[in-house]
């Protein structure tokens, strides 16, 4: 598993936008300020919080949590660039 904890003043619109774009490819399930996909052979999962949007990866092997972080980091990069948001993934440990 993989987490990401990305510091903004309104992760709540990041969120949104992340599922919204996201969504024409993948199917989100939504329950309050966290919403989750399934990624390829992976998961992955958005929550919002208070002045941070955490982005969640998880899989049962390196390639499906590697997939996972690169779709949901490299969109929300893109969606945030004028704001210079930056994901930065940190791996549980096995």
């Amino acid at each position: 598993t993989s987490r990401a904890d990305v510091p903004t003043p309104t992760p709540g619109r990041y969120a949104k936008q992340l599922v919204s774009h996201l969504g024409h490819k993948l199917t989100f399930t939504t329950d309050g300020d966290t919403s989750t996909a399934s990624i390829g052979e992976g998961t992955g999962t958005i929550v919002v919080g208070a002045g941070v949007l955490t982005l969640l990866a998880s899989g049962a092997d390196e390639a499906s949590v590697a997939r996972v972080e690169d779709v949901l980091g490299r969109h929300l990069q893109r969606f945030g660039q004028r704001n210079e948001l930056t994901v930065t993934w940190v791996r549980a440990a096995p």
